[in-house]
């Protein structure tokens, strides 16, 4: 049987700890670091951070919408990045966050999940307010290869709370659905468990759903600059079997650069205390 997502990042936390390292090249970031915001900029950027990244953390994240928009050679320095984690044992998520219907779906899903497509990463965020259904394309994709899809879910923004804690025709909300349809994909809907992931952000109250049954990573933004801390990451995701949680870091971590060797130190401290959190 292919292994699964799930399987994949509990065995890489197993080995460095519980973190996602963003990698966000935003134009602020960029200036800070001393670099062009040029393809050239975001190539060092990105380059550097799988450097400090490998080995200390288990997990990256780049944020696509930081490449894309400096158009094909925006997205060539992508491939490039994605690339380099791949070989420096990184588990790569590509923060894309597609949805679609149809051939549409499946044409984000070849983007980012087939092997054969330049940009394959390990996992893909997406949007599900069309319905979990409608990225099927995405879900049997990345089965079939070992990769995931991982579900915004419950996110802290404030501006989509009202829409996520609405209340469904059957009286739960809409996130608790969700997160009953992600669940029940990971336990029989799909042929390899673990594909389906959730986002949920690290600065929420805990869940109405248990999240120890979800049965996939939860990918848990928020943490630093947002305000997310240990101590609530450890009260939001209590019971959560060991591996599953990945809480993310991006502007908190990345504002220590350019400098590799004291970005690596700060992310491997900071993954070191959100293990002893997480237990």
């Amino acid at each position: 049987m292919t292994e699964g997502f799930a399987t994949k990042v509990a065995t890489a936390v197993a080995a460095t700890g519980p973190m996602c390292a963003g990698i966000d090249p935003s134009a602020d970031l960029l200036g800070a670091w001393g670099l062009a915001d040029t393809p050239e900029g975001l190539r060092s950027f990105g380059l550097s951070c799988v450097e400090a990244f490998a080995g200390v953390v288990p997990v990256v994240k780049p944020q696509v919408a930081f490449f894309e928009r400096l158009g094909s050679g925006g997205m060539a320095a992508l491939e490039e990045v994605l690339a380099a984690a791949r070989d420096a044992g990184l588990v790569t998520i590509a923060d894309a966050k597609r949805g679609d219907i149809g051939s549409t779906m499946a044409a984000y899903a070849s983007a980012w999940l087939d092997p054969a497509s330049p940009l394959v990463a390990d996992a893909v965020t997406a949007m599900p307010y069309m319905g979990i259904g409608a990225l099927r394309p995405a879900l049997d994709l990345a089965a079939s290869g070992g990769r995931g899809v991982i579900v915004v879910t419950r996110s802290s923004n404030p501006e989509g709370r009202s829409l996520q804690t609405a209340v469904t025709a059957s009286g739960s909300s809409v996130e608790d659905e969700l997160l009953g349809e992600v669940a029940a994909l990971n336990t029989g809907g799909l042929p390899v468990p673990g594909t389906v992931g959730v986002v949920i952000g690290a600065t929420l109250e805990p869940s109405a759903f248990d999240l120890a049954d979800l049965g996939g990573v939860i990918l848990a933004p928020g943490f630093g600059v947002q305000g997310g801390t240990t101590e609530t990451v450890r009260t939001l995701f209590a019971g959560c079997a060991p591996g599953t949680v990945l809480p993310s870091a991006s502007r908190s971590l990345l504002s220590k650069g350019p400098d590799v060797a004291t970005l690596r130190s700060v992310a491997a401290r900071e993954c070191e205390a959100l293990g002893t959190a997480l237990g």
